[in-house]
C-alpha cells in the first residue's frame, strides 16, 4: 500500500518550507530512518528521515516549496504505482506517475517508473551498474549480484560497492582493496559542506565506516559562502530570506513600534572583564564577552520589568512566566535566533558558554529547530559593524527587542573637567499597544545600573 510522504512541521512557526535537495533518487528503496531530503525553512535547514521502508517516489522537484503537511512523495511496495492525483492507483502500464512527471528521466530510469533498458545483454548491464562499480567490483572480485544499489532505479554506483565491501567481516581472508573511507552518500554530502577530510575521521561504524556521528564530533571549517552579489543580480525571495522578508514586513503592520534610544556607561564592565580575563586564564570558565553582560543585564531587568516580557493575544497582553532570552547571529542569507531558556536562572559563564556554542551551531548550520524556539524578549547588536544607534524590529510574538551598539569613548565633566568614559547606545523598540514610552525607559534605565556595577552580573 502506498504511503505518503508530508512536508513536516519543523518548529511551531513554520509555515512552508523549501525542498533544497532530494538526497535519494526517484525509485530507490529506503529503510525507516534513511535520510529523504534537505528542508530549508525560515529559521534551519534539517535532514528529513523516512517514517517507513519503501520505494521513493517525489511528487514534487527539489527547489520547491510547499505548505508544511504537504504531500511531496510516495514510499511504495515493488511493482507498486504512485496514486494519481484523484487518489485512485495508477495501473502499471499508464505510462510515467504522477510523482515522475515532476522530474526529467535520470541516467537511465524514468523518473517515478520502471528502470529504462540498458544496452547489452550481459548480467552487470541487467544490473544498472556504473563502469566505475563495475571497474572497483571487478579489483575486489566482488560479485555485483550480491550488491544494493543506491543510484537512480536502484543502479549500483561505486560507492554502493565500497560500502559492501566496508561491511564484509574482517576474518574472511580476502583482502580488502583500498577504495575510500566507507561512508554513505549523504555522510559524504556533509562531509564536503563542512570541509572535513573523511580519510582523517576516525569511523564508529562497521569496518571502520563513518557515521553522522562521526562527523558531528569534527570540529567544521567555517561554511563557505557563495559568491557576492552583483549589480543586475535577481536575488529570489525564498527560503530564509522569503521568510524573513514577510515576518518584518507583518511585524511593522500589526504593531505599534516606537524605538528609545539611551547611553550607557561600561567602564565598569570593561574593567571587570580585564580582571577576568587574568583571573580566570588557568581555568575552565569562559570570559564573558561584551555581548554577554549585556544579555545577562537585559535579562535581570526584564525581572522587574514584566511587561515588556510579554505577549499581544486576541485577549490581552499575556505576561510570560519564563525569561527567555533570543539574540540575533548573522549566518549567510540571513540571520538566525537562537534561545537562551531561562536566562535569569544562569550566572554569568553559563550565558557565555551558552551563547557561543548556540552561535556556532547556527553559523555552522547544526542547530536544532526547537533551540530557535520560544524566545520571550531578544538582542540584536551591530555594535561589531561600527553602528551606534538603529531601530531593531520585533521579532512576531514578542513586545521588544534591545539593540546593541558599538563600543566607544564618551565624556563626562566632573567639576569642570573633562572625563574620558567607555559607554555605548541601547536601541529599545517596543509595542505601544502594550508598553508605553515611561516603563520602557525605566526598563532601559534598570540595564544601565546593572552595567554600571556588574558584579551582580556574575551570579
Amino acid at each position: 500500500m502506498a504511503i505518503e510522504v508530508l512536508l513536516p512541521k519543523i518548529g511551531l512557526t513554520m509555515q512552508e518550507g523549501t525542498i533544497d535537495e532530494w538526497l535519494v533518487p526517484a525509485g530507490a528503496a529506503v529503510a525507516e530512518g534513511d535520510a529523504l531530503l534537505r528542508l530549508a525553512t525560515d529559521k534551519v535547514d534539517v535532514d528529513v528521515e523516512a517514517e517507513a521502508g519503501g520505494l521513493f517516489h517525489p511528487a514534487v522537484p527539489a527547489g520547491a516549496t510547499v505548505p508544511a503537511g504537504a504531500l511531496i512523495g510516495w514510499l511504495l511496495a515493488e511493482g507498486e504505482q504512485p496514486p494519481d492525483p484523484a487518489g485512485t492507483p495508477m495501473p502499471a502500464g499508464s505510462g510515467t506517475s504522477a510523482a515522475g512527471a515532476c522530474l526529467p528521466a535520470l541516467n537511465g530510469t524514468v523518473a517515478g517508473g520502471a528502470a529504462a533498458a540498458p544496452p547489452g545483454d550481459g548480467t552487470r548491464d541487467r544490473l544498472l551498474s556504473s563502469p566505475n562499480a563495475r571497474r572497483v567490483a571487478a579489483a575486489a572480485d566482488v560479485d555485483l549480484t550480491a550488491v544494493r544499489g543506491t543510484g537512480p532505479g536502484g543502479r549500483i554506483v561505486s560507492e554502493d560497492v565500497e560500502e559492501f565491501l566496508a561491511a564484509l567481516p574482517g576474518d574472511l581472508g580476502t583482502p580488502v582493496p583500498a577504495v575510500g573511507t566507507p561512508s554513505s552518500p549523504l555522510v559524504r554530502k556533509l562531509a564536503r559542506e563542512r570541509g572535513i577530510d573523511l580519510s582523517e575521521v576516525n569511523g564508529t561504524g562497521p569496518g571502520g565506516r563513518v557515521r553522522r556521528s562521526d562527523l558531528d564530533a569534527v570540529p567544521a571549517a567555517p561554511p563557505r559562502r557563495g559568491a557576492a552579489p552583483r549589480p543586475g543580480d535577481v536575488l529570489p525571495l525564498t527560503g530564509m530570506r522569503g521568510t524573513i522578508a514577510r515576518r518584518m514586513h507583518a511585524s511593522l503592520q500589526e504593531m505599534a513600534q516606537l524605538t528609545h534610544g539611551y547611553e550607557v556607561r561600561m567602564d565598569a564592565v570593561v574593567s571587570l572583564r580585564d580582571r577576568l580575563k587574568k583571573e580566570w586564564a588557568d581555568s575552565d570558565l569562559p570570559v564573558p564577552g561584551l555581548n554577554d553582560f549585556l544579555l545577562k543585564a537585559a535579562a535581570l531587568a526584564l525581572r522587574e520589568h514584566p511587561l515588556l516580557n510579554a505577549t499581544v493575544r486576541e485577549d490581552g497582553i499575556h505576561l510570560l512566566d519564563g525569561i527567555h532570552l533570543g539574540f540575533a547571529v548573522a549566518v549567510p542569507g540571513g540571520l538566525m535566533v537562537p534561545v537562551i531558556e531561562d536566562a535569569v536562572e544562569l550566572p554569568l559563564p553559563g550565558i557565555a558558554s551558552r551563547s557561543r556554542a548556540l552561535a556556532q551551531a547556527a553559523r555552522e548550520g547544526r542547530i536544532s529547530p526547537g533551540q530557535l524556539e520560544g524566545a520571550t524578549f531578544t538582542v540584536t547588536s551591530l555594535g561589531g559593524y561600527g553602528v551606534d544607534f538603529f531601530t531593531p524590529v520585533i521579532n512576531p510574538g514578542n513586545v521588544a527587542i534591545l539593540g546593541v551598539g558599538r563600543l566607544r569613548d564618551g565624556v563626562e565633566w566632573v567639576d569642570d573637567r573633562p572625563l574620558r568614559t567607555r559607554v555605548l547606545t541601547l536601541s529599545l523598540t517596543f509595542d505601544h499597544r502594550a508598553v508605553d514610552g515611561a516603563p520602557a525607559a525605566e526598563y532601559l534605565r534598570t540595564v544601565g545600573e546593572l552595567l554600571r556595577r556588574p558584579l551582580r552580573l556574575l551570579v
